[in-house]
């Protein structure tokens, strides 16, 4: 059972302070003014195998990758500031394909990348396309992986987190960085916060070279928050200086 409406905007309430802190914090960069011409974002193109990975001019991209049904297309659509830019579906493995969405007017800022969930939807085929997109794309940046609020870290993620941390120490050097994204932190319990520090907790054990989470919410007609702290972090990770 939920906590009543006023327990959940105590906490929401909680986490939005806890962002603000953190946006001072950041040196005052900010995200919106790569993502104000939201109209200009375009999708470009869907990858299904790593022959046909595009060249799309050398701008810094970054990828998104989550369980099935995470969230992820309704955070994307939010942090791009377009609801119809991204099919979002209930039926888990929606995304099949590599999905470059270009930020910014022509010739764009940088790239937002939607990968297929993984998970007990997910296809030997997309791990393996996935994997290569990693290791060979020179423009990436930042890996995002979406964790639930209120499912916190399964077996799968784990596995993901633990992957994406041994990758990022077996590089001669740093290519990109990782960075967890708490999804549906309008769905939490009241005991949120305890949820929310449990979740960080097993991040920080699982992938110790995973930068501090950003917690979102993004639901139709609720309390949207944590969207401009993602686009924060995509603009610094992609050395975009507003």
């Amino acid at each position: 059972m939920l906590a009543p409406t006023a327990n959940i905007d105590a906490i929401l309430r909680a986490f939005q302070t806890l962002h603000t802190r953190q946006a001072g914090s950041s040196g005052g960069l900010s995200g919106k003014s790569v993502f104000k011409d939201a109209k200009s974002a375009e999708f470009l193109a869907a990858v299904a195998d790593k022959e046909s990975l595009p060249w799309l001019g050398g701008l810094p991209e970054v990828v998104v990758t989550g369980r099935a049904n995470v969230g992820k297309s309704s955070l994307l659509n939010s942090v791009i500031g377009r609801r119809d830019l991204l099919f979002t579906s209930k039926k888990a493995g929606r995304t099949q394909t590599l999905n470059f969405f270009r930020v910014g007017s022509h010739p764009g800022r940088l790239f937002v990348v939607d990968s297929p969930g993984y998970g007990a939807r997910g296809r030997p085929e997309w791990g393996a396309l996935f994997n290569h997109y990693l290791e060979t794309r020179k423009q990436l940046c930042r890996v995002f992986i979406l964790i639930s609020a209120a499912h916190g870290i399964g077996a799968v993620d784990e596995a993901m987190l633990s992957s994406l941390h041994s990758q990022i120490q077996s590089f001669d050097g740093i290519r990109w960085t990782l960075q967890a994204i708490i999804t549906k932190a309008d769905t939490l319990k009241a005991n949120g916060r305890a949820q929310i520090n449990q979740i960080e907790q097993d991040i920080f054990r699982i992938a110790p070279t995973c930068l501090p989470p950003i917690i979102t919410s993004c639901p139709s007609g609720g309390i949207v928050f944590g969207i401009d702290e993602v686009r924060k972090s995509i603009s610094h990770a992609c050395g975009i200086v507003p």
